[in-house]
């Protein structure tokens, strides 16, 4: 059987190094898993995604509308963006943060209301401030690891040695607070 987690977010959130990190772990277990990455314009801000699809035999990384299994989502409006990528009986794990896009910050258009509410009556959520709680624990920059932690306890990950994992995937100096941040995301949920 074949799990698909869709990864979304915005440029500099870390959504492609949470992908890389939650591929290496689940090769370490012995699934077959492929990834792919959409940066679209993440440099400027724009919308990123990463596929992970992993199982006893995957043919592709793309996931499909209504394929996913878990919609990890760095923000709120990112999550929205990309619900319908969601399986009806699939879960959604959504950083509350808000970062407004260049055409709200222009004033050509509004941040829509009630996000997470609309949502929360469709699918199955579990909603955090990721950013608020990395920050929490000495790493503001850590919300990446931290939902990466959640969705590893919601999917039952727990026997991948996730500290290694991320050794071996982040810069020396980063490790610990990667790591913590991780623990933290793990222990809420």
């Amino acid at each position: 059987m074949t799990k698909s987690i869709l990864l979304v977010g915005v440029g500099g959130q870390g959504t492609i190094l949470a992908g890389k990190i939650l591929t290496t772990g689940l090769l370490t277990a012995g699934y077959d898993v492929k990834m792919s990455e959409i940066h679209g314009m993440s440099q400027r801000g724009g919308s990123v995604s990463t596929h992970v699809r992993y199982g006893d035999m995957v043919h592709s990384a793309v996931i499909e509308k209504g394929g996913a299994d878990v919609l990890i989502s760095f923000e709120q409006m990112e999550a929205m963006r990309w619900l319908s990528y969601l399986k009806p009986d699939g879960r959604a794990v959504i950083n509350s943060q808000v970062i407004l896009p260049q055409s709200v910050l222009i004033g050509k258009t509004p941040y829509p209301k009630g996000i997470l509410e609309n949502i929360s009556g469709k699918v199955k959520t579990t909603t955090l401030n990721a950013t608020e709680e990395a920050a929490k624990i000495g790493n503001p920059r850590g919300q990446n690891l931290l939902l990466v932690g959640t969705a590893a306890k919601l999917l039952g990950l727990s026997d991948i040695d996730w500290n290694s994992v991320i050794e071996q995937n982040v810069r020396a100096q980063f490790v610990e607070m990667n790591q913590k941040a991780f623990e933290r995301g793990y222990s809420l949920v």
